[in-house]
């Protein structure tokens, strides 16, 4: 199941949404295998009716063994946004951290011969604050995750900068109105007009007198 969007922020959007590396669950796959082959082999060399009630209920075990770990293999979600580093776990109840991207400081990654073959590995992210480190186990292509947090970082920093431009180009004091001309000043306006013949003398005095009668 992926990540709920109705968990997010304002303006977040996800940039990768991640399980666990399919290692997490190929040991009790394997396990399951194994019995498999060995309760058949077993089986029929022995050919008691005891022996294959024991090893079919070995192999449900291991069967129920897989199924549940499968359910915590989906339950698992590692988020990456534009705001946070998201980390959550569970099946009937959820337990995470979440880590707001300005407050990573750096990130490691550590793979064995072995997790480099298969592209698994673990994550250390270290944050400002009470947390410190927070390590992250069966990670996929950890160096690649650990490009992709810092290029988040970037994205949120970017998106930091613009928003504090904007709130700073709002806050810009808008340039003072005009002052409003005085009545003096309206009356010789209007004489001008009446030079230029834009206005009648008639209109000029009743527009003078409708002005003076204000004063």
């Amino acid at each position: 199941m992926g990540f709920d969007p109705k968990l997010l922020n304002n303006n977040e959007e996800i940039l990768l949404d991640l399980r666990p590396h399919w290692w997490f669950i190929t040991p009790p796959a394997a396990l399951t295998v194994a019995l498999i082959i060995a309760g058949a082999i077993v089986g029929n060399l022995i050919g008691n009716q005891i022996v294959w009630w024991i090893i079919a209920v070995l192999v449900v075990i291991s069967l129920l063994n897989l199924a549940w770990k499968y359910i915590n293999w989906a339950g698992i979600n590692f988020v990456i946004t534009t705001d946070r580093l998201i980390f959550r776990s569970g099946v009937f109840s959820k337990k995470g951290i979440e880590i707001p991207l300005e407050r990573i400081n750096t990130v490691f990654f550590n793979t064995t011969l072995f997790e480099r073959a298969v592209g698994s590995g673990d994550l250390t992210v270290e944050s400002a604050g009470e947390g410190g480190q927070q390590r992250f186990d069966n990670v996929r292509k950890p160096q690649l995750i650990q490009q992709e947090i810092y290029r988040a970082m970037e994205i949120n920093k970017n998106q930091e900068f613009e928003a504090m431009a904007q709130a700073q180009a709002a806050a810009v004091v808008a340039p003072p109105a005009e002052r409003a001309l005085s009545i003096p000043e309206q009356i010789e306006q209007l004489d001008q007009l009446r030079i230029r013949g834009v206005i009648t003398e008639v209109d000029f005095q009743t527009k003078k007198a409708d002005l003076l009668n204000r004063m």
